[in-house]
Protein backbone atom coordinates (compact mmCIF):
# COMPACT_ATOMS: atom_id res chain seq x y z
CA UNK A 1 0.00 0.00 0.00
CA UNK A 2 2.80 2.40 0.90
CA UNK A 3 4.61 1.43 -2.31
CA UNK A 4 1.49 2.15 -4.42
CA UNK A 5 1.03 5.52 -2.71
CA UNK A 6 4.67 6.44 -3.27
CA UNK A 7 4.37 5.47 -6.94
CA UNK A 8 1.25 7.61 -7.29
CA UNK A 9 3.06 10.60 -5.83
CA UNK A 10 6.05 9.96 -8.08
CA UNK A 11 3.78 9.69 -11.12
CA UNK A 12 2.10 13.00 -10.23
CA UNK A 13 5.50 14.68 -9.83
CA UNK A 14 6.64 13.37 -13.22
CA UNK A 15 3.43 14.54 -14.92
CA UNK A 16 3.66 17.93 -13.20
CA UNK A 17 7.30 18.23 -14.23
CA UNK A 18 6.56 17.41 -17.85
CA UNK A 19 3.63 19.82 -17.85
CA UNK A 20 5.83 22.52 -16.32
CA UNK A 21 8.51 22.03 -18.96
CA UNK A 22 5.93 22.18 -21.75
CA UNK A 23 4.45 25.37 -20.25
CA UNK A 24 7.91 26.98 -20.03
CA UNK A 25 8.65 26.08 -23.65
CA UNK A 26 5.34 27.58 -24.82
CA UNK A 27 5.96 30.70 -22.71
CA UNK A 28 9.47 31.10 -24.15
CA UNK A 29 8.14 30.72 -27.71
CA UNK A 30 5.44 33.32 -27.00
CA UNK A 31 8.06 35.77 -25.67
CA UNK A 32 10.28 35.14 -28.70
CA UNK A 33 7.36 35.82 -31.04
CA UNK A 34 6.59 39.16 -29.33
CA UNK A 35 9.32 40.86 -31.36
CA UNK A 36 7.61 39.69 -34.53
CA UNK A 37 4.21 41.20 -33.73
CA UNK A 38 2.85 44.49 -35.01
CA UNK A 39 -0.41 46.13 -33.96
CA UNK A 40 -3.03 47.60 -36.27
CA UNK A 41 -2.05 51.22 -35.54
CA UNK A 42 1.60 50.60 -36.42
CA UNK A 43 0.66 48.76 -39.61
CA UNK A 44 -1.73 51.54 -40.60
CA UNK A 45 1.07 54.07 -40.14
CA UNK A 46 3.30 51.99 -42.44
CA UNK A 47 0.60 51.91 -45.11
CA UNK A 48 -0.36 55.60 -45.11
CA UNK A 49 0.14 57.68 -47.20
CA UNK A 50 2.05 55.09 -49.24
CA UNK A 51 2.87 51.47 -48.45
CA UNK A 52 6.26 50.92 -46.83
CA UNK A 53 5.61 47.25 -46.15
CA UNK A 54 4.22 44.22 -47.96
CA UNK A 55 1.02 42.79 -46.49
CA UNK A 56 -0.03 39.20 -47.02
CA UNK A 57 -3.48 37.82 -46.30
CA UNK A 58 -2.79 34.21 -45.30
CA UNK A 59 -6.24 33.26 -44.09
CA UNK A 60 -7.52 29.77 -44.59
CA UNK A 61 -10.01 29.55 -47.48
CA UNK A 62 -13.03 28.98 -45.22
CA UNK A 63 -12.11 32.07 -43.18
CA UNK A 64 -11.83 34.07 -46.38
CA UNK A 65 -15.21 32.75 -47.47
CA UNK A 66 -16.77 33.84 -44.16
CA UNK A 67 -15.13 37.29 -44.25
CA UNK A 68 -14.52 38.13 -47.90
CA UNK A 69 -12.75 41.40 -47.29
CA UNK A 70 -9.12 42.29 -46.82
CA UNK A 71 -6.76 45.08 -45.90
CA UNK A 72 -6.28 47.43 -48.86
CA UNK A 73 -3.06 46.65 -50.69
CA UNK A 74 -2.73 43.19 -49.16
CA UNK A 75 -1.87 40.27 -51.39
CA UNK A 76 -3.76 37.03 -50.86
CA UNK A 77 -1.48 34.01 -50.65
CA UNK A 78 -2.88 30.64 -49.55
CA UNK A 79 -1.05 29.54 -46.38
CA UNK A 80 -0.06 26.18 -47.85
CA UNK A 81 1.60 27.94 -50.82
CA UNK A 82 3.58 30.25 -48.57
CA UNK A 83 4.64 27.40 -46.28
CA UNK A 84 5.71 25.33 -49.30
CA UNK A 85 7.56 28.21 -50.96
CA UNK A 86 8.73 30.84 -48.45
CA UNK A 87 10.70 32.51 -51.26
CA UNK A 88 7.40 34.27 -51.98
CA UNK A 89 8.47 36.42 -49.02
CA UNK A 90 11.20 39.01 -49.28
CA UNK A 91 14.35 39.36 -47.24
CA UNK A 92 14.83 42.94 -48.42
CA UNK A 93 11.39 44.38 -47.65
CA UNK A 94 9.40 44.24 -44.41
CA UNK A 95 6.33 42.03 -44.63
CA UNK A 96 3.29 41.61 -42.41
CA UNK A 97 1.08 38.53 -42.51
CA UNK A 98 -2.40 38.29 -41.08
CA UNK A 99 -5.16 35.76 -40.68
CA UNK A 100 -8.51 35.71 -38.91
CA UNK A 101 -8.21 33.63 -35.77
CA UNK A 102 -7.44 35.44 -32.53
CA UNK A 103 -4.52 33.14 -31.74
CA UNK A 104 -3.06 33.93 -35.20
CA UNK A 105 -2.06 30.29 -35.61
CA UNK A 106 -1.62 30.41 -39.38
CA UNK A 107 0.33 33.69 -39.35
CA UNK A 108 2.59 32.54 -36.53
CA UNK A 109 3.27 29.25 -38.30
CA UNK A 110 4.25 31.10 -41.48
CA UNK A 111 6.51 33.56 -39.65
CA UNK A 112 8.17 30.75 -37.68
CA UNK A 113 8.80 28.87 -40.94
CA UNK A 114 10.20 32.00 -42.57
CA UNK A 115 12.44 32.71 -39.58
CA UNK A 116 13.78 29.15 -39.66
CA UNK A 117 14.82 29.80 -43.28
CA UNK A 118 16.53 33.11 -42.49
CA UNK A 119 13.76 35.59 -43.32
CA UNK A 120 14.00 38.21 -40.57
CA UNK A 121 11.78 41.01 -41.85
CA UNK A 122 8.48 39.36 -40.98
CA UNK A 123 5.73 40.43 -38.63
CA UNK A 124 2.36 39.06 -37.57
CA UNK A 125 -0.55 41.48 -37.33
CA UNK A 126 -1.58 41.16 -33.68
CA UNK A 127 -5.26 40.22 -33.61
CA UNK A 128 -5.37 39.75 -37.37
CA UNK A 129 -8.08 41.20 -39.56
CA UNK A 130 -10.42 41.56 -36.57
CA UNK A 131 -8.02 43.93 -34.81
CA UNK A 132 -7.64 45.96 -38.01
CA UNK A 133 -11.41 46.30 -38.39
CA UNK A 134 -11.91 47.03 -34.67
CA UNK A 135 -9.75 50.13 -35.12
CA UNK A 136 -12.05 51.28 -37.93
CA UNK A 137 -9.41 50.95 -40.61
CA UNK A 138 -10.65 50.33 -44.15
CA UNK A 139 -11.16 46.98 -45.78
CA UNK A 140 -11.86 46.18 -49.41
CA UNK A 141 -13.94 43.33 -50.80
CA UNK A 142 -12.07 40.25 -51.94
CA UNK A 143 -13.52 39.28 -55.30
CA UNK A 144 -11.02 36.83 -56.77
CA UNK A 145 -11.88 33.16 -56.97
CA UNK A 146 -10.09 30.73 -54.69
CA UNK A 147 -10.08 27.05 -53.82
CA UNK A 148 -11.58 25.78 -50.59
CA UNK A 149 -8.66 23.38 -50.07
CA UNK A 150 -7.78 23.88 -46.40
CA UNK A 151 -4.85 21.49 -46.08
CA UNK A 152 -1.61 23.03 -44.91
Amino acid sequence: MLYASAMSVLALLVVAGIGGVAWRIRSRRRREMEQYLIDADALHALLEPEAKVLVFDVRQPLDLLAHSEMIPGAKRIPPKDLLADPSLLSNTVDAVVYCTCEAQKTSVEIVQRGLSLGFRRLKVLRGGLSAWKAKGYPVVPYKESFRLDTAL
